[in-house]
């Protein structure tokens, strides 16, 4: 009488048959799956995204933008702005409706965040028409 055991390599190759399985039966669904409707909407959607990747690429203003956007000193700024706008959507609900006038307008004022918000949109606007005026005078 004799008696097998599984060695460790028949053991392994047992599990790799397995999966080898598993994947054949993924493929078989997926292929089952695929109607012609299907195909034809995805080879709509690669190529409307294909266009839009090419116009995306060729538009030298966006372009210049994502080279900015990736440096670290802008992720800063859009991390904080991020954060700002989440804060505002949740401060502007809770607080009560301003009451208008003169005085009101003076306690926001004093506000250093008011004064800081005020600044940078400042400084953007001041190197925004800096910018714009150099493009006009260089044909851009």
């Amino acid at each position: 009488m004799t008696t097998q055991t599984e060695t460790p390599y028949n053991a392994m190759a047992t599990e790799d048959l397995q999966r080898l399985v598993e994947v054949a039966q993924l493929i078989t669904a997926a292929r089952d799956a695929m109607s012609d409707e299907i195909v034809t909407r995805m080879a709509g959607a690669m190529s409307e995204g294909l266009t839009l990747l090419d116009r995306l690429t060729r538009n030298e203003g966006l372009m210049h933008l994502l080279k900015v956007l990736d440096r670290q000193d802008t992720q800063y700024l859009l991390i904080a702005l991020s954060d700002a706008v989440h804060a505002a959507s949740q401060e502007i609900p809770a607080a009560p409706p301003a009451t208008g006038g003169l005085a009101c307008m003076l306690r926001v004022i004093r506000d250093p965040g008011t004064q800081e918000g005020i600044r940078l949109l400042s400084v953007v606007g001041k190197h925004l028409s800096h910018s714009l005026r150099e493009q006009h005078r260089h044909g851009g």
